[in-house]
């Protein structure tokens, strides 16, 4: 009886090389196949199509996948120039905690996942974490102000780890690194908060925490950093258009500068804090007073009017001479002194004078 045809080899060779090993030879193959069946009516015609069809997609795929790894090949590059650059000891940052401090390549806190390199506060250092903690589900990205809540809670860990915030080099900022969207779908849960310092060369801890002071002077700062906290937290909308919001901040202020005065009240016969804590409870006083009546004022210019009452009523100048009765520093920052100025427009007076730099 007369022999089939003989599978072309060539039409094999082609899907081989198109899934397993080098799709442009795959396609080479492909097309000899076609041309051989053609002359010698062999078989794997179909087997030919297929490998050259496969072998012209993965082709396609293979492409792609070296563009891809040609534009990211420079940064990559770059990483490793950093590793050698940076002092210190690579990290994760879920082994990172308060008090720990580090460097990043090129000083660059912005970047939104650097590379930390942990060293000893002693030596130059670009930040020093000030809290790492995790977070919940409420503080998820994408959940409704999730990254004011990290902020939020980053200023108040620094507030607690450097408790005597004028005495922090005028050029330290907060920074935090939160989860992204894709990170937490990996699983990521970690917030650190840092306090950053690459401005200018920067040798030595600035924790100053409760531990690290006179019960007296943290009680104080406790209270003080309180309403420092809550004053640069205004509401973000226009008061005029959104006038019960601001009514209820005004009563925020009010109750945190009412535990203040608790505070005061109780050191007000302490020894060499007598008149500097006497001037201070009755600015207290009057802010407090013009605070709660914001809180009730019927339109927004009559808050207005009354924000800066308030703010005029407490000055610098007594909170310096309150501040040096406790022992504590009495540079008054830069940023503060900036704010006192612009008393007069509260969209940009001591409302405005904290804010945070996020990453």
């Amino acid at each position: 009886m007369p022999q089939p045809p003989a599978l072309n080899g060539f039409a094999l060779a082609s899907l081989l090389a198109g899934l397993l090993c080098f799709p442009p030879l795959g396609i080479a193959f492909g097309i000899a196949a076609l041309v051989q069946i053609a002359k010698k009516g062999d078989r794997g015609k179909v087997l030919a199509i297929t490998g050259l069809v496969v072998s012209v997609l993965m082709t396609g795929v293979m492409v792609f996948a070296v563009g891809r790894l040609a534009q990211m090949a420079p940064g990559r590059f770059d990483g490793l120039t950093d590793y050698s650059e940076v002092e210190g000891e690579l990290r994760d940052i879920d082994d990172l905690k308060a008090g720990d401090c580090f460097n990043v390549p090129g000083g660059d806190l912005f970047d939104e996942h650097p590379l930390m390199y942990a060293v000893d506060c002693s030596r130059v250092h670009h930040g020093e974490v000030t809290a790492s903690r995790t977070v919940g589900a409420a503080e998820a990205p994408g959940a409704e102000e999730a990254d004011r809540a990290s902020e939020d809670a980053c200023w108040k860990a620094q507030d607690e780890y450097a408790m005597d915030t004028w005495a922090l080099p005028e050029f330290a900022e907060m920074f935090y690194y939160a989860p992204s969207r894709q990170s937490w779908r990996e699983g990521d849960r970690r917030l650190l908060c840092v306090i950053g310092t690459t401005e200018e060369e920067w040798r030595g801890s600035l924790r100053r925490d409760a531990g690290m002071l006179k019960p007296e002077q943290a009680a104080f700062l406790r209270a003080a950093n309180g309403v420092e906290f809550v004053l640069s937290r205004p509401p973000g909308e226009d008061v005029e258009d959104a006038l019960p919001e601001h009514q209820a901040w005004a009563r925020e202020m009010h109750a945190a500068l009412g535990e203040q005065a608790k505070v005061l009240q109780q050191d007000a016969t302490r020894p060499g804090l007598e008149k500097a804590v006497a001037a201070q409870l009755k600015e207290i006083e009057a802010a407090r007073a013009a605070w709660q009546r914001a809180s009730q004022a019927r339109t927004g210019a009559e808050f207005d009017r009354l924000w800066d009452r308030a703010l005029a009523a407490m000055s610098l100048e007594t909170e310096k001479a309150l501040r040096g009765a406790y022992g504590l520093s009495t540079q008054v920052p830069r940023w503060l002194e900036d704010g006192s100025d612009s008393t007069q427009d509260p969209e940009v007076g001591s409302a405005r004078l904290r804010s945070a730099e996020p990453v």
